[in-house]
């Protein structure tokens, strides 16, 4: 039985169709993601599923028995309460002793009120659910939990939000951007929670490894209808580009696109997140591949930017703090040609600060900076988007420039083939840009940054409110910009398609030069997170080892039973033929290194093998040192 049912539900806004007589429905445990261009009504079809909305016509129905969340990209939040209370709902009797009992915990008195929620955590058994909670602010970063959500800031907000809603544990889910300001690891460990089995999941969301790894059904939102693609991401862009090829429509750019995507995602290791040494070291077979989808004859064009000098940026000895934090301490690095740069690292960190050190909007407490003579820099800021709203959207691009040069015959590009290149088409850049939805007003903006053709791009989160096609159309521009590019950007996708490798903020003013994109980083972090493991147990064993010889020499005892004799000498060949046993296992794996279930097999064949052998090595060592005696 559906948990949603849409049926033939209708928004318009004046002479605007958003969705004509859609419908669609959401059964218990799927996990289902709507996708669309900006502006063809995916947050407003959330919104009527919310009832914050009215549709023109048509019916949304929920199963009666059921408990539906939303977490709406601008959620409404109680100022006064903490963030514990705003996550806590104060009607359930286990949330509300959890309230208690963590403020008397704030307060440290320990007096009458202290016991008093001490013994209702007793007496319902909350102690479980409030680990539960705060392995959840934990994991969204929310760790002062008595501060107001006043003076929070948008993002803080918004995983308070998303925080509530998991704590609840809904029967339904309903997301909009649920990854907008989670830095990497929060989006990973969300990834996890939500692939859950038994969770119901209808989510907005440009974040393709989310679609990829974690959604069983895709809605498409295009031409005022809604198609559905059983799968996920990669299911849907082979559906969609078949889905066009038999309607015969002539989607030009974005077919193209859909296929390359398609190409390009198909490379990418299904198993993100195994450990195993053959992954790493194919990984970069991967990415000379993923890297040869564009090739100069398929570009629409390459822009000729302002000429790069050799001096482009070195950064000597660099420091900034902000009062005792340290966010560069000594960081040197000098800037080469063409490079395309990741910043990765924990909100709050200094990834930002960075950039406005860069174009010299901070200065500074130690070091130098110094900016080659032909560095133009071009610089997208979530804080930047300051649009003339009165004005239409091709007098801002002409405002900026009337056109940009391009390499080889194809003659200048007009701001009005720009803003085509960029998915405003037709009547859309005579579009006064008051009526654009907040992804077209992004894209508008990020287009302003390109159009002054700067040899040196500086993006800050450019993927927030984008969709997926805008995306494709960026990612495009940005694989052939021949300049020197940094990002900082929360969607890891467009991180491992375009960056060569990663400043790796650490904290305490520590930054590392890593030399790949992000799914390498990740995988060489558990690499190194198993050597650490297996150094740990090499230790533990050895000490063992050392404890069986002394546990031998401590006994009193002159010689071996007949048993323990008959077993000594027997020893010898069972070790022999485990030896030979965990060799053969070794050159198995070896020849498995691309089968992931074989591997998991072999694997703990492997170690039920090492296992029984240490414990004979073990018992063979201690019957020596008796039979010595």
């Amino acid at each position: 039985m559906n948990f949603l049912s849409v049926e033939r539900v209708s928004k318009s806004f004046g002479a605007r169709v958003l969705f004509k007589e859609i419908s669609f429905g959401l059964a218990e445990g799927e996990k289902a993601a709507l996708v669309a261009k900006n502006g063809n009504g995916k947050t407003t079809l959330l919104k009527i599923l919310s009832g914050t909305e009215q549709a023109d016509t048509g019916l949304v129905t929920y199963r009666k028995d059921i408990k539906v969340e939303f977490l709406h990209q601008d959620p409404e939040l109680d100022a006064d309460k903490t963030i514990l209370e705003s996550v806590l709902s104060s009607d359930n009797p286990s949330t509300a002793a959890i309230v208690n009992y963590e403020r008397e915990l704030v307060k440290g008195t320990y007096g009458d009120q202290y016991q008093s929620a001490f013994d209702a955590m007793e007496r319902l058994q909350a102690w479980d659910f409030e680990g539960q909670v705060k392995t959840i602010l934990g994991k969204l970063g929310l760790h002062e939990t008595e501060l107001k959500i006043g003076p929070l800031s948008g993002g803080q907000k918004k995983r308070v939000a998303l925080a509530k809603i998991l704590i609840s544990q809904p029967d339904l889910l309903i997301l909009d951007e649920p990854t907008n300001h989670l830095d990497l690891d929060m989006i990973e460990w969300l990834e996890q929670y939500l692939g859950q089995r038994g969770i119901t999941l209808l989510m907005v969301t440009h974040d393709r490894y989310f679609l990829e790894t974690v959604c069983d059904v895709i809605f498409e939102l295009e031409d005022q209808k809604l198609y559905k693609h059983p799968g996920n991401y990669s299911a849907f862009l082979e559906r969609k580009a078949e889905r066009e090829e038999v309607e015969s429509v002539n989607v030009g750019k974005a077919q193209s696109l859909m296929k390359k995507e398609l190409q390009w995602i198909r490379r990418q290791p299904k198993a993100r997140g195994t450990k195993s040494k053959a992954r790493v070291e194919a990984f970069q077979e991967i990415k000379k591949e993923a890297t040869k989808d564009v090739s100069e004859a398929e570009l629409k064009m390459r822009v000729k930017m302002t000429r790069l000098g050799s001096k482009i940026i070195e950064l000597h000895k660099v420091k900034k703090a902000y009062g005792s934090k340290p966010i560069l301490e000594s960081f040197d690095y000098v800037f080469k040609r063409g490079e395309k740069i990741g910043i990765v690292g924990p909100n709050g960190v200094g990834k930002s600060t960075l950039l406005r050190l860069l174009t010299g909007e901070e200065q500074v407490d130690g070091g130098k900076i110094i900016i080659g003579d032909t560095v133009k820099f071009g610089f997208y800021t979530q804080q930047g988007l300051k649009l003339d709203e009165d004005k239409r959207v091709i007098e801002v691009i002409k405002d900026i420039a009337e056109y940009i040069p391009t390499e080889g015959k194809g003659g200048d590009i007009t701001a009005s083939q720009m803003l085509e290149h960029f998915l405003f088409e037709g009547d859309k850049q005579y579009t006064y840009v008051s009526k654009l939805s907040g992804g077209e007003k992004r894209r508008l903006y990020l287009l302003t940054v390109l159009m002054s053709n700067p040899n040196f791009l500086i993006l800050d989160e450019p993927t927030n409110d984008l969709d997926i096609l805008t995306l494709n159309v960026l990612e495009e521009f940005l694989l052939n910009f021949q300049g020197c590019l940094i990002v900082v950007t929360h969607d890891r996708y467009f991180m491992d398609k375009l960056t060569d490798h990663l400043f790796v903020f650490q904290g305490e003013g520590q930054v590392k030069d890593f030399p790949g994109n992000y799914t390498e980083y990740r995988i060489a972090e558990e690499q190194a997170v198993d050597d650490r493991r297996l150094r740990e147990e090499s230790m533990v064993k050895a000490k063992k080892k050392d404890k069986a010889k002394a546990d031998v020499k401590a006994k009193d005892k002159t010689k071996l039973t007949y048993a323990e004799s008959i077993e000594f000498k027997e020893l010898p060949a069972e070790i022999d033929k485990l030896e030979k046993e965990r060799d053969r296992l070794a050159s198995a794996l070896e020849q498995a290194s691309s089968d992931a279930e074989l591997l998991q097999r072999l694997g703990a064949e492997m170690q039920e093998v090492i296992d029984s052998l240490e414990e004979k090595e073990f018992r063979w060592l201690e019957l020596s040192e008796l039979a010595e005696e």
